[in-house]
């Protein structure tokens, strides 16, 4: 990699390990939260339990159904206020370092990330815990800063590769992050070491994400350069025999920017109905396991880093080899339809837990399996596509002055729609999904999610041929 590629991977990897230390921590944490609070009447906690037992008694009795159905959709809304954030600043974030710069922009976002990581410490109550939550909503940039830079510093026909970089990173702290994470939320932090302060149950998880987004932001502060309007030149575009690009690198170049324009409006749509469906069923998976299984936070580590390792050797050997052959449309519905094969597993399983236990976890295994090929694939294949349609910075070679740039391709702005897009999804796919399990159970909420990610894979076959 080159040295601008190594340093945006390397602070991913920070990044990323921090976001992922405490994704299977949700279930225990709202639990102890839910243990904590239930005696104060009057505390968020009690009276959001209140109000979802009310709404819970309008559809059913709930002794026929577990108590553990109302963690699930405490859940649901947990994650989803983050996201909706998300939706809310990602195109800010990416207009701001169009305009200030995206160094600048980036370390911006990262006291925000720190801040947050701080308040979960000392969140001894679920209203401070969601505090934290917000505060990393509205402050998250590095992702899509991260695409942001790569994009300045790659030529179109290498850059479907360069951000394979960004899943190889998401999939690498997958591995690592949830089983850290799960390691250390046994190990409490001993009393003598708190210096008298009432800490978060997890404040050993917390502080290592504080250490980690420290570190990453003095690693950005020092090593990272400023890449916006230094783009490349690209090379010529080069064909296959039968006349086709390997990618959309060179047929992007052909459209007009209303083309461009109308491919990347189709592109968000996409990224929000496939996140929309994916982010449910990701979110759910260690509460169904915690529902089914009464897993524990280990072994909920170990399911989701076994999918961050399967995925990581996915994007390695796999997807950045295949891409430049049958393109990042075609990559992307592949993982829409192994998407679909996934909740038809998660669909069966329920069936079998009590009656036959092996083949309930080989069940969700399978689905596991296919769940990594899902994430190895479609949000960096639709990235890259999107990326590909903006315009590139540089200056003008007759004028010598910097190139205009259509403001709705300027790659900032418009790769922060694409990801606004994408968090908006990632905001009510989990509720949606957390109030279908909460309603009617994981069976016809998984094989609902089947039938909607099939025809969503349908429906790509026209964006696929582009």
């Amino acid at each position: 990699m080159a040295k601008v590629e190594t340093i945006v991977f390397l602070s991913l990897v920070l990044d990323l390990f921090a976001f992922t230390i405490p994704l299977p921590l949700f279930p225990r944490l709202i639990e102890w939260y839910t243990l904590r609070e239930i005696s104060d009447p009057n505390g968020f906690l009690s009276r959001t339990l209140r109000f979802v037992s009310a709404i819970r008694g309008l559809f059913y009795k709930p002794s026929l159904h577990s108590q553990k159905w109302d963690i699930v959709l405490l859940g649901g809304l947990m994650g989803s206020v983050f996201s909706m954030l998300q939706f809310i600043v990602s195109p800010r974030i990416g207009s701001l370092s169009d305009t200030h710069g995206r160094k600048k922009i980036l370390l911006f976002t990262m006291i925000g990330n720190i801040l947050s990581a701080l308040v979960w410490i000392k969140s001894t109550t679920f209203a401070s815990y969601m505090l934290s939550r917000v505060i990393g909503g509205l402050s998250e940039g590095n992702v899509q800063l991260a695409i942001a830079i790569l994009s300045d510093v790659t030529t179109p026909e290498n850059r479907s590769k360069a951000l394979a970089h960004v899943g190889i990173a998401f999939a690498i702290c997958f591995c690592i992050g949830p089983p850290i994470g799960a390691y250390f939320a046994t190990k409490p932090l001993p009393a003598s070491n708190t210096f008298g302060l009432e800490l978060n149950v997890y404040a050993v998880p917390a502080i290592i994400t504080l250490v980690l987004l420290s570190v990453e932001t003095i690693f950005l502060t020092v090593a990272l350069p400023e890449t916006r309007g230094k783009g490349i030149k690209p090379v010529e575009n080069k064909l296959k025999s039968n006349g086709k690009s390997t990618n959309g690198a060179a047929v992007s170049k052909t459209r007009s920017p209303e083309q461009r324009i109308e491919i990347i409006r189709s592109l968000r749509t996409l990224h929000l109905l496939f996140l929309g469906i994916f982010s449910g069923v990701e979110f759910t998976l260690t509460f169904l396991t915690f529902d089914l299984f009464d897993w524990n936070n280990k072994q909920n580590g170990m399911l989701i880093g076994s999918i961050g390792i399967i995925s990581a050797l996915l994007q390695g050997g796999y997807v950045r080899r295949a891409t430049s052959k049958i393109g990042e449309g075609v990559m992307a519905r592949r993982g829409v339809s192994s998407c679909a094969l996934a909740l038809v597993f998660l669909a069966i399983l329920p069936n079998y837990v009590t009656t036959n236990p092996t083949l309930a976890r080989r069940l969700l295994q399978l689905g596991a399996v296919c769940m990594a090929f899902t994430s190895a694939t479609v949000v960096n294949s639709l990235t890259a596509f999107a990326s590909l349609q903006c315009e590139e910075e540089g200056f003008d070679t007759t004028t010598g002055k910097p190139a205009k740039i259509h403001p709705q391709l300027a790659k900032g702005k418009a790769l922060g729609e694409f990801r606004s897009s994408g968090q908006l999804g990632r905001a009510i796919g989990p509720l949606i999904a957390c109030a279908s399990y909460w309603t009617v159970g994981p069976t016809y909420t998984y094989a609902a999610g089947a039938l909607a990610m099939f025809a969503l894979s349908m429906h790509m076959r026209k964006i696929a041929r582009k």
